[in-house]
Parts: structure tokens; sequence; C-alpha cells
């Protein structure tokens, strides 16, 4: 049904003209600054405009002076409208203040940032983007010297400093962006080697280079396009095609999504359609593709069609355990990610690290290496020893790894479903009301002492860390409201069958709505 309405809507293209003077001059009351788990985000006008991006900007300068943080601040952004003009912004607030910065001249991807943090060339970065979001909205991340996403901590001083510059802009310090490039306040450097080549030591791509199969890869318009021609250049992929280099701001080349917005998202069917058509009808084997800013993936193979992010995180992890690539003693997952990895934890000797929902939570991990493969079901992947950001350029590249050397993702996923189980999985967006939301949200692990059993199953355990996850025998499900929307997403799994999943979902809403 939702196809069918999908084929029914006109896509409609976005005023660019509105939108820069909307970015610039908004009509109406700029919205509070407010970090989610990526910075903050809205739509171009009042929900993002260039207030934020110069208040934040000078929120991460005080709070480098008051913490004593040396050292230059990377930033740029990805492919979106006004992710320049932010950074731009951006680079002239910290100038102002003295800080020295290094300015990406092209459009630069998530986990490059953080690459170049944990590589000690920058101490820290802000990333103009809004990831797969439609192109009108925007955003503004900021990642510290850890390179991962800044804690909550740390995101509420920005958000408390940047506010108080929100309503007194003329106190913000800047230089106008020439002057402190004379000045030599402002820097450029090579941005895509260092990435590509410490690259090359995680993927062999000579393994890809030698195949017999053919490899698409599309970067749907973002920022990852100039990395993966130098990384096709330089590990002489000739197998690995760009089928698109096109590159536009209102990304109209994109198929729509099921309600009519444009969404660069990897993992959905709608934006991956040509890269579906590929691979089904035979000209590649395997096509890959990353979002506008490159830190999520996703891919279809000639067998499987479109690969769920969770099948391509066990497939990734039980490769990366088996061919000992990465040495680590733990796989990370969040809540809502499929519990075969524990199983294929279990089998390898290996223990699962079940964090909240946030990147950010692996950050530690990653750091201290405890990780062979920390994923997400939202397509987020990376691994110990490389970036403490998604990286969906190296999920691609190991993905293609992966195809070349033990055939399609799909028949190695069945492999590992018939040696463990094959898990039913979902996630279900609930329409609910802010009262629903707010009980929901309140509610603790203890308030569930008395449910025993639910979908025919006892009740092992409740978690109330992030929403409220119920762990069965064979299965497990997880509420948590939406911090934008009116609804409760539900997540379930089970070891059963379609109709036992079908009877949890329904069970779950039964406990927790009612």
């Amino acid at each position: 049904m939702v196809s069918e309405l999908a084929g029914t809507l006109t896509k409609q293209r976005i005023d660019v003209g509105a939108l820069r003077e909307a970015f610039f001059h908004p009509q109406g009351q700029p919205a509070a600054v407010k970090f989610g788990t990526s910075g903050h985000r809205g739509t171009l006008g009042t929900g993002f405009c260039a207030a934020h991006a110069r208040a934040i900007a000078q929120a991460v300068a005080d709070i480098h002076k008051q913490d004593k943080i040396e050292g230059p601040i990377l930033v740029g952004g990805d492919t979106r409208l006004m992710s320049h003009d932010t950074a731009v912004l951006c680079a002239e607030v910290l100038a102002g203040n003295g800080i020295e910065v290094i300015f990406s001249d092209i459009a630069l991807p998530t986990p490059v940032f953080s690459f170049e943090i944990i590589s000690g060339r920058v101490c820290a970065s802000l990333n103009g983007t809004a990831s797969h979001n439609p192109p009108q909205d925007m955003g503004l991340k900021y990642n510290p010297s850890h390179g991962g996403p800044a804690g909550s901590e740390l995101t509420g001083r920005i958000e408390k400093i940047a506010n108080e510059y929100m309503a007194q802009p003329d106190t913000i310090k800047s230089i106008a962006f020439e002057q402190a490039r004379e000045k030599g306040l402002i820097k450029s450097t090579d941005l895509i080697t260092p990435y590509i080549e410490a690259l090359g030591k995680i993927v062999d791509f000579a393994k890809i280079a030698n195949s017999k199969l053919r490899f698409a890869i599309h970067p749907l318009g973002g920022a990852s396009l100039n990395f993966y021609r130098a990384i096709k250049e330089k590990y002489h992929l000739k197998n690995v095609e760009l089928v698109s280099e096109e590159q536009d701001p209102t990304f109209y080349f994109i198929p729509i999504d099921h309600d009519g917005k444009i969404r660069m998202d990897p993992s959905s069917p709608y934006p991956m359609k040509p890269l579906i058509e590929l691979v089904k009808s035979g000209s590649y084997d395997f096509a890959g593709a990353s979002d506008p800013d490159a830190d999520r993936f996703g891919c279809a193979t000639r067998e499987g069609g479109l690969i769920p992010p969770n099948h391509a995180l066990c497939v990734l992890a039980d490769y990366l355990i088996k061919h000992e690539k990465i040495k680590a003693p733990m796989i990370g997952r969040t809540l809502g990610t499929t519990s075969l990895l524990d199983r294929i934890a279990k089998a390898n000797g290996l223990t699962i690290d079940e964090v909240n929902v946030g990147f950010k939570y692996f950050v530690d991990g990653i750091v201290h290496h405890k990780y062979v493969l920390a994923g997400e079901e939202s397509a987020g992947m990376s691994v110990s020893g490389w970036t403490p950001e998604k990286d969906g350029m190296l999920a691609v590249c190991l993905l293609m790894e992966v195809n070349a050397v033990q055939g399609d993702i799909a028949s190695k996923y069945h492999q590992l479903t018939e040696q463990f189980g094959t898990p039913y999985y979902t996630r279900v967006d609930v329409p609910t009301d802010e009262a629903t939301k707010t009980r929901v949200k309140s509610l603790k692990a203890t308030d569930f002492t008395g449910l025993t059993e639910v979908a025919g199953e006892k009740v092992t355990r409740v978690r109330d860390t992030d929403g409220i996850k119920v762990y069965l025998e064979n299965s497990w499900f997880l509420a948590r409201p939406s911090g934008t929307e009116n609804i409760l997403k539900f997540y379930a799994e089970t070891f059963q069958d379609a109709s036992h999943l079908e009877e949890l979902i329904a069970s779950a809403q039964k406990v927790l709505m009612n």
C-alpha cells in the first residue's frame, strides 16, 4: 500500500532562491539551538539559519578558550544547499576569536572530519550537514577531540551558550573570510589523500580489483563523490564504476520517498531504486551507496536486491572476525539492532555491548579498541582503530570486499541464519499523543515487575535506559518516543516466524499504550 501511494505522488522542486533568503533573513523568530544526537537541525529559515551557525560557532570558540583546548578546528560541510555558506560563517566566527581554521574547499564527508581529529591534525570540527534529511533541511555538527559525536554534557553547554548569543548576536566576534585567509587564520589542506591511504589498511582493495564481479557505487549526490573517485584511481578498481556523479543541492534526481519527500537514505528502497534495478538487470553484481555526508551506507546485490542494514552488519561482523581484520573482544550494537549479532558474537567467543540509540555511545569502545564492529540498524557502522563516527564509505568498501571474497552478501546472510536461526525484524511508527509519549518516556523497568509473559514467551528482563526494551526468551521489543513527532517507535525481533512478529508488535502496543 505504501509503495502504491508513493507511485501517485508528484515530486516538487524546491525554491532554491527562497531557501537561501530564508537562511540569511528568516521570517519569524529563529528556533532555539537544540542539539540532538548529531547536532542542531531544522528546516532552512527559522529552523536553521545564519544566526544558528554564528551562535554555535561562537559557543564552540568560548568553550575552547574556557577549557584551554588548543589546535585548529576543521570546518566544512557536505553538498547541501547552505552547507558551504554555513561553513564560511563558522570559519569567520572562529577566526574572529583568534582560533585557527582548517577549511575544506571541497564537500567533506562526516567520517573524514572524525578521521582528521583522531589523526591529530585538528582538535575538533564543525560540519554543516543534515545527513539524509530532505534538501530543505540544514544542520551543524560539532565533534570534539575524541573525534566522535559530542556527548550530552558538552552539547548542553553549547546549547546554553549559543542561545545566549542568539539573544545578543551583536556580541559575536567575526572577521571576513578572505581577510582571515590573508592573516593565516583560515588555511586549506589535502583532506582526501590521508583518508584513502589509511582506508587501504583496513579494506583489501586488491581483492576487489582482482574479482571478476562488477561493482557500482552511487554517492547519492553527496560529499563522498571525490573520495570514491580517488579510491577507484589509487587502487586501480577498473571493475568499480561510479554510476552517478550528479550533484544538485535540490537532490531532484533522487526518487521520492513514500510520503512524497526526497530523502537521501541509502537503506530505503525509494532512493535506492535505481541501484536495485542495476543489480536485478544483471548489469552489476553489487551496488553500494552512502548518504550526502557519507555516514550511512546501503547496498543491493544480484541475489538479494536491497540488503537490510541488519543483514549487512551481521555479514560484516562475521567476515571481520573470521578473517581477523579487526581484533577486539566485543561487537557493539544499539538497542534496536538485531540480536543475531549476539549469536554470532557468542559463537566466536566475543561479548555484546548493547548501547542506547546514538553513535556517541560507541565512542569510548571504538577509541579503546573494544569493538570488532559497532553498528546500528539505521545503517551506521565503524570499527576499532578507525573513526568513532559512522563511516558509510568504509562500510561500502568492506561490503565490496566481502562480496568479492565470499560471494553474494544475501547468500552469506542465509548461511548465517541456517547456522544461528532466522530473525524476523521490524520497526513500526505508531501515531500517538503528547500525553502518551510523556507517560512512556517516564516508565521504569520496575513498572513491569508484574509482566511475566508477552506473545507466549517468558519475560527475562526489562531495560529502561532509552525507552522501554522488554527481553523475552527468543525475542524482544523496544518502544521509544520520537523527540520531534507524536509517534512511538516500536522495534521488534523474534526467532520464531513472521506471524509471531505480528503478535509481538500488537502485544507490545497493548502493554505500553494502554
